[in-house]
């Protein structure tokens, strides 16, 4: 059971490191660096990449003489999942674009010397059977899944039940109306790319092996983007598609203005952070708003107080993951990558960054 409601207690207590105030909207190693083979690399989920990004950032700032901590984003600044070398040596492997790619490129152990090419990787799903072995998901934060419609000018009822979504994704009810709404159009059910957490847990939440046909999974489609040229097309006032709370949170509240409609780079930058704002990461909500499910809403507050709400639909509170290869270690953690990812390191000892990224931190973390 998911308990959201005691995350907050204790957590001022906790040594945090602030968002930094300003610096670049989209990551990657910095440019011009190619990571060392005894850095640490993580690959794989977007949800929680623009965390990531920031925490090894102020890592690698304030320890310059330790292992240096980088991460691979889902997609490059011009959106594309293209080839990348993980580290200095490595042969280029296809961008892991989504939890599922990430958990794969790094079950594939591949190393250069006695040094991995990737070391660990975000996941925004839980563990799944038909995932590899030899691998042990480290839970260190929670979000949860809605479903995400036009802010304005909208078909989609501001609230659906489990069932409605169900029905929605099998494409069994294909009108508004037959699923508690005013308007007889057409729904337009949409999913971002395949081998996304969010899509995975979103479709296991409601029942979903196989959508139906009716169901739109765009190729140009990223998870928890509401910038896309997609919903400003004739079908938008009839989409819906899972968004991560957390990530619309972040991007809605904490986040700077993209430079222009379609949120894409200008020579690397997206967007331009003031003090205060996140560093990474823009407001890639666009055009989107949040709904409930269940009668229960995804947010609570507004502005800098908004927080995932505790007393959301449960099956839609999910655990967000660093996935490492399992050692013989109490906690099945790799020593040399407790300092980042067990009890006492880096992502655990930083509740606060995590809240402005829009989760809530998990009291089992690491």
């Amino acid at each position: 059971m998911r308990m959201l409601s005691k995350l907050v207690t204790g957590a001022a207590a906790v040594a945090t490191v602030t968002a930094l105030s300003a610096g670049p909207a989209l990551a990657d190693p910095p440019k011009g660096v190619t990571p060392a083979p005894s850095s640490v690399v993580s690959v794989g989920a977007q949800t929680q990449q623009n965390l990531f990004d920031a925490l090894a950032t102020n890592w690698d700032k304030a320890n310059p003489k330790k292992t240096q901590l980088y991460t691979w984003d889902a997609l490059n600044s011009a959106g594309v999942d293209n080839n990348i070398a993980t580290k200095k040596g490595c042969k280029p492997i296809v961008r892991p674009n989504g939890a599922s790619p990430g958990i794969a490129s790094l079950a594939s152990n591949t190393k250069i010397g006695s040094h991995f090419c990737i070391d660990f990787a975000r996941s925004s799903r839980a563990e799944k059977s038909t995932d590899p072995t030899g691998l042990s998901f480290i839970p260190f934060a929670f979000d949860s899944v809605t479903y995400a419609s036009l802010a304005k000018g909208s078909n989609a009822p501001a609230n659906l039940s489990t069932k409605d979504l169900t029905e929605i994704y099998t494409c069994t009810a294909t009108k508004w109306n037959q699923v508690g709404g005013k308007s007889s159009a057409t729904i337009h059910p949409l999913l971002a790319q395949a081998g996304a957490g969010t899509v995975t847990f979103f479709l296991a939440a409601i029942g979903v092996t196989t959508p139906g046909k009716c169901v739109s999974e765009p190729t140009t489609l990223e998870e928890n983007e509401g910038t896309n040229s997609i919903f400003k097309g004739k079908n938008a006032a009839n989409e819906i598609i899972p968004f991560s709370t957390g990530d619309w949170i972040a991007q809605a509240y904490h986040s700077a203005a993209c430079i222009n409609k379609s949120c894409t780079a200008v020579k690397g930058v997206t967007c331009k952070p003031k003090k205060g704002q996140n560093a990474f990461g823009c407001a890639d909500n666009g055009v989107l708003k949040l709904n409930g499910i269940n009668g229960t809403k995804p947010v609570s507050g507004t502005g800098a107080k908004a927080t995932l709400n505790s007393h959301f639909s449960s099956i839609f509170i999910r655990t967000l993951y660093n996935v490492v290869r399992t050692a013989k270690t109490k906690d099945s953690i790799p020593a040399y990558l407790e300092q980042f990812v067990g009890t006492k390191g880096l992502v655990c000892k930083n509740p606060s960054l995590v809240k402005d990224y829009g989760f809530l931190p998990d009291p089992s973390c690491g």
